[in-house]
């Protein structure tokens, strides 16, 4: 349509410029070295002055920037989260536990996912992370299975979360073998006169530990170790196991590596007819939200991701800081959670 004579041409307007560390200097009173100061989270700011400036920050929406603040701190303000698979319960509960520790900081969180559970992926997520610029990097479950020792390239702190490092590199880990210990010593406390174990994936780092020490527990109890068997964590694996184990009499009791293979044995025992637990027990590892809402609430092991991922942001942040004079291994004490699925066996 033709425009009329004597129309105007409408004015573009104007992008909207973000506020800058001028503007947040005008109206807290004070010069910008000062709100720089405050931006990088300098010590030499009086109180009052602080909380000027941050109000001013707040009202205008203002936002340092990280490259600028790199330059002077050293620092990006970002952390990098590498895993092999994030949908897993304890995985995705540490990176939770991980990015609310990293908010409550004021930091930012980068997630890279590893391709495969080799030495060179982790490497090649790791260098991703490091183009990103981030300050230092967690690794969840980091069981490396073509190398016995993983090296990374230097230049960020690494702390591993629930993974088998070979003490290069800080660590923090449930203590997959107390809490172990503790569930099948429960078991033979209620006078079963030995434990199954289903285990989780032979490549498990968290499995090998778990069955490792069920062995070890029956051993020292003096109680005859069954064959053990494999399920992939679950609940199908679990179910699979358990109708083997349904068809085994001298079946009492099973030490499930997670919760989930539990409900799948629980399943399947009831299809065959033995009920938990006056036919045979049941716990499993983990203590997930639904475990106390299974038909028979599962007697588990419960792991404290949460602390596992604020504990890694603590260390990380201590060796960003300038560390503490080495690779240390830290351990989250695991609780064992008594329900109705375990009981003593049935009379002879």
């Amino acid at each position: 349509m033709p425009r009329e004579a004597g129309a105007r041409t409408p004015r573009s307007r104007p992008l909207r410029q973000s506020p800058s560390m001028a503007d947040v200097a005008a109206m807290a009173g004070v010069s910008s070295q000062t709100v720089s100061r405050v931006a990088n989270n300098r010590e030499n700011v009086d109180a009052s002055t602080r909380e000027r400036v941050l109000a001013a920050m707040k009202m205008l929406g203002y936002r340092p920037n990280s490259a600028a603040r790199a330059l002077v701190t050293g620092r990006f303000g970002t952390l990098g989260v590498i895993s092999f698979d994030i949908s897993a319960y304890g995985n995705a509960r540490t990176f939770a536990a991980i990015s609310d520790a990293a908010r409550e900081a004021d930091l930012l969180v980068n997630f890279m996912g590893a391709r495969a559970q080799t030495g060179a992926a982790v490497r090649q997520a790791f260098q991703h992370l490091m183009v990103q610029s981030v300050d230092g990097i967690i690794l969840i479950e980091s069981q490396i299975l073509d190398t016995p020792e993983l090296r990374l390239p230097s230049g960020v702190p690494v702390i591993f979360a629930d993974g088998d490092t070979g003490h290069r590199y800080a660590n923090v880990d449930i203590d997959q073998a107390e809490g172990t210990r503790e569930a099948v010593a429960h078991l033979l406390g209620l006078g079963h006169r030995t434990v199954w174990h289903l285990a989780g994936p032979r490549d498990s780092y968290a499995a090998r530990r778990r069955a490792e020490a069920w062995h070890r527990t029956l051993r020292e109890a003096g109680a005859a170790a069954p064959p053990l068997l494999y399920g992939d964590w679950s609940a199908a694996s679990g179910y699979r196991a358990g109708r083997e184990l349904a068809g085994r009499p001298e079946v009492t009791a099973v030490f499930a590596a997670n919760d989930q293979m539990a409900l799948g044995v629980m399943r399947a025992l009831s299809e065959a007819g033995r009920r938990v637990p006056q036919d045979v027990s049941v716990t499993g590892f983990d203590d997930i939200p639904e475990a106390a809402y299974f038909p028979a609430p599962l007697t588990t092991v419960r792991q404290d991701f949460d602390a596992v991922g604020r504990h890694c942001v603590t260390l990380l942040l201590e060796e960003i800081g300038g560390g503490t004079g080495g690779p240390r291994q830290a351990s989250v004490a695991p609780v064992l959670v008594v329900r109705e699925s375990t009981a003593p066996p049935p009379a002879d």
